[in-house]
């Protein structure tokens, strides 16, 4: 059982920077691929950017990269979603999840999931 909390979320102006955090329970963290997805209202639920357990591969959806990036600290539990250049578009909730396989970016491949934090951008 993986318990994930998200913070870091905000209201935040047109070209500023956030930086998400969510952090894990467990002894076993390493071993989970982490994925940040995003959701806007009246749209799917979508991954942005994923990480393989000890971070040696990570995945950058193109609407994101460059803007985005997915650093984690094994040593803490904690997963990041660092977030530069912000822009409208990137209003919505954002969620860690958390999945023993990387290289996917489909919601039902995540099995443990944050409760979101929402992040608007005004513009």
């Amino acid at each position: 059982q993986v318990q994930l909390v998200e913070s870091g979320g905000g209201l935040v102006q047109a070209g500023g920077s956030l930086r998400l955090s969510c952090a894990a329970s467990g002894r076993t963290f390493s071993s989970y691929a982490m994925g940040w997805f995003r959701q806007a209202p009246g749209k799917e639920r979508e991954c942005v950017a994923w990480i393989s357990g000890r971070g040696g591969d990570k995945y950058h959806a193109d609407s994101v990269k460059v803007r985005f990036t997915i650093p984690r600290d094994n040593a803490k539990n904690t997963v990041y979603l660092q977030m530069n250049s912000l822009n409208a578009e990137d209003t919505a909730v954002y969620y860690c999840a958390a999945g023993k396989r990387y290289g996917v970016v489909a919601v039902s491949d995540y099995h443990y999931w944050g409760k979101g934090t929402q992040v608007t951008v005004s513009s």
